[in-house]
């Protein structure tokens, strides 16, 4: 009686239990592991609690199914019919989130396949390819420390003043914009900065309020700016 759990299974071959327990517990550690790295490494706008927790079902999910079709093209062809009437509808937002779904259903293949070393040093490598990339800012073709706004108020041949200030704290600046404002009103002007050293943003900043003709001085990290 007590032996229905693990030859209650009708299929062509029977289901192999350790083999299965194995092959769940790889995939929730593999889906465990991304989805820690995600956590770490996610720099982006639009966080969700729930998209993490879908990291770590997934590859269990995947595993599963995998599982039940065995090798056998019916039961495949049932899934796929079962699949398509539920229909998902959630719109992924980051490339780098596919990524990460694309990852976390391989590797529940690889372990409902019962390839649990190919599962291993996979989720290995592409955690490690994932941090590196984080880490390394991989692909930015500019980088700046900070973007200062504000006003000028005083002549525009006088601006260079403003300049010469900068070019004693940066390494690079680039001059964004440059909007008059108006009869008497000053010229509105936009920057970002390269810092020679990001640690003393403030003693610019406290030099710029006391400048004359500089008004209304906005500070923003360039790493806050969202990507177009």
């Amino acid at each position: 009686m007590n032996e229905w759990l693990f030859f209650g299974d009708t299929a062509p071959l029977p289901t192999d239990v350790p083999t299965l327990v194995m092959a769940l517990l790889l995939a929730f550690m593999c889906g465990q592991v991304m989805a820690w790295v995600y956590m770490y490494t996610h720099t982006g706008l639009s966080y969700s609690k729930n998209f993490v927790n879908s990291l770590i079902i997934l590859p269990v999910t995947v595993a599963t199914v995998m599982t039940v079709l065995d090798n056998n093209l019916v039961t495949a062809f049932s899934l796929l019919a079962v699949f398509a009437i539920v229909r998902f509808r959630n719109i992924v937002r980051d490339t780098l989130d596919a990524i990460y779904i694309l990852s976390m259903i391989v590797v529940g293949m690889s372990c409902g396949t019962q390839k649990f070393t190919t599962a291993a040093i996979a989720t290995l490598t592409m955690s490690l390819i994932l941090i590196y990339l984080w880490y390394t800012s991989f692909g930015s073709r500019q980088r700046y420390d900070i973007i200062l706004n504000m006003n000028w108020g005083r002549p525009l041949s006088e601006i260079t003043t403003l300049h010469k200030l900068l070019d004693r704290h940066a390494l690079k600046k680039v001059l964004v914009s440059e909007r008059t404002t108006g009869a008497d009103k000053g010229v509105d002007v936009s920057f970002r900065l390269l810092m020679r050293n990001p640690g003393r943003t403030d003693l610019l900043i406290d030099e710029l309020r006391q400048m004359e003709g500089i008004e209304r001085l906005t500070t923003m990290k360039a790493e806050d700016e969202s990507e177009v």
